[in-house]
């Protein structure tokens, strides 16, 4: 709420999924517009939107997603941006993002901090961690490897409280704050601040995740 500067002027999220986000954002902040590539996701999002909620799915490609409004606020977490997987293409979505914004509208992204993921494999390609949850016998075992271009695949194995497993990988790209500063930059944006956590902690080396924010003039 405190990162939107008016939130008359609409918001608009990068990679919206099932809404998990822009639902309840809707909630207190009014429409928002949620741009997805994934025709799934967004049917996942309309059968929500039957038990309420103002958002707008629209199918359409962050990279180049194109529309007549300018918004106050335009938000890509979850670490949205990692999975396009070059410089870039990372680059094409944050400038499609600043030519989306109103002038003194604001980006924010959220997405994983490269140092403590290098940390975690301590100078190895590959590794396997396990982070259990509160209920026992239930957690995440992660098999992980570093690849070239600062690319990062991890296997997954969920293991659940009725005693069946789930499995799952992904791809990304990791990415440091002077990267994303340097996008921004790049697409006329200006830095504001780097955090560490929603509740505005300042950034650290350490976080598992971090937050961008950058103003458009």
């Amino acid at each position: 709420m405190a990162l939107h500067p008016d939130p008359e002027k609409g918001t608009l999220e990068f990679g919206v999924g099932t809404g998990r986000i822009a639902l309840p954002l809707s909630e207190r902040l009014g429409h928002v517009t949620g741009v997805d590539s994934s025709p799934e996701m967004l049917d996942a999002l309309r059968v929500k939107l039957k038990d309420g909620g103002d958002v707008e799915p629209v199918h359409g490609d962050i990279r180049t997603y194109t529309s007549k409004a300018r918004y106050g606020l335009v938000y890509c977490v979850c670490a949205t941006l990692s999975i396009l997987h070059t410089p870039e293409d990372q680059q094409q979505a944050v400038q499609r993002a600043a030519d989306l914004l109103a002038p003194g509208g604001r980006l924010v992204i959220e997405t994983h901090n490269k140092p403590p993921i290098l940390d975690l494999h301590e100078g190895r390609t590959r590794t396997t961690y396990f982070v259990p949850y509160a209920e026992p016998g239930t957690g995440v075992q992660t098999h992980s490897t570093l690849l070239d271009g600062g690319l990062w695949h991890c296997s997954h194995i969920l293991y659940q409280a009725d005693g069946t497993t789930r499995v799952g990988s992904e791809l990304t790209r990791l990415t440091t704050p002077d990267d994303i500063d340097g996008y921004a930059r790049a697409a006329g944006l200006k830095p504001e601040s780097h955090l560490s956590r929603w509740d505005g902690s300042p950034y650290s080396e350490r976080a598992p995740m971090f937050i961008c924010c950058y103003a458009k003039s």
